[in-house]
């Protein structure tokens, strides 16, 4: 985890560094400065025959992007999201209210390629990292005891914006992006449910993911739906207790929902 936040931040500085700062007043081209807004989402979870999570989400955006005269800009944005999901499981029941939180920072570097006079394509490359909390201590229906889950992955997102002037200085601004899993891993506090299992360490190797935005542009504004999927494979497996070992099942997780930023 160390040499990720170290690579995000030294991927920013040299970025920032390079580049001097100038405004952007084509609105095909990335803007310089500042963003600040909100999200409402739908978030599903599944660990396909097994279990899921579901619910409404609301959550704050921030982004601070730097430009340079050779259109070359670099981004460092971030997110935390909120939900009191649904728990439901064949196995072992269901349960209302898991507190489930999502944090996540990125730091990208791109540049804009103006095809015409009404069309930019800008693509770019960098490092993410996303943390999740979900809270489900407690008994379900059927009286299985939750516990605490803990997930971390590192990836390595890649995309491209494509600006389209659609008149009176609005642009349409679509993204899409693949999120190459770099790994990650699982804590799991089964010491929660007091059944004298230790907690459970796992590592998660395979995996990828995929984001899209439909977003329209103008002036400070910025709105639009967007779309998060991952898909993340089995875990290793770890003991837990003599004879017993814990694994983080397959899983994948759509969210999608609508986006308000203002830029200044």
């Amino acid at each position: 985890m160390g040499r990720m936040i170290a690579a995000v931040a030294l991927l920013a500085a040299l970025s920032a560094t390079a580049a001097a700062q100038t405004g952007q007043p084509d609105p095909l081209l990335t803007r310089r400065g500042w963003e600040v807004g909100g999200q409402v989402a739908t978030y599903h979870y599944e660990e396909p025959n097994f279990a899921k999570l579901s619910g409404e989400r609301g959550g704050a955006v921030g982004a601070y992007t730097f430009t340079s005269p050779n259109r070359v800009y670099n981004r460092i944005d971030g997110r935390i999201s909120y939900g009191s999901l649904k728990y439901e499981s064949a196995g072992t029941g269901t349960q209302d209210g898991n507190p489930d939180w999502i944090a996540e920072v990125r730091a990208v570097i791109g540049r804009d390629y103006v095809v015409s006079g009404n069309v930019a394509l800008s693509p770019y490359i960098g490092l993410g990292y996303r943390y999740l909390y979900n809270d489900g201590r407690g008994y379900t229906s059927t009286g299985a005891i939750g516990y605490r889950r803990y997930s971390h992955y590192y990836y390595a997102p890649i995309g491209v914006t494509l600006r389209m002037k659609t008149g009176d200085r609005w642009v349409f601004a679509p993204t899409l992006e693949y999120d190459a899993f770099l790994g990650g891993r699982q804590y799991s506090k089964l010491s929660d449910t007091g059944l004298g299992f230790s907690d459970a360490s796992n590592d998660q190797n395979h995996g990828r993911g995929y984001r899209a935005y439909l977003m329209m542009e103008k002036g400070h504004w910025s709105f639009g739906p967007w779309l998060h999927y991952w898909n993340i494979k089995d875990s290793d497996i770890v003991p837990v207790a003599v004879g017993v070992g814990a694994m983080e099942p397959a899983n994948w997780t759509r969210e999608y929902g609508l986006e308000l930023r203002y830029r200044f």
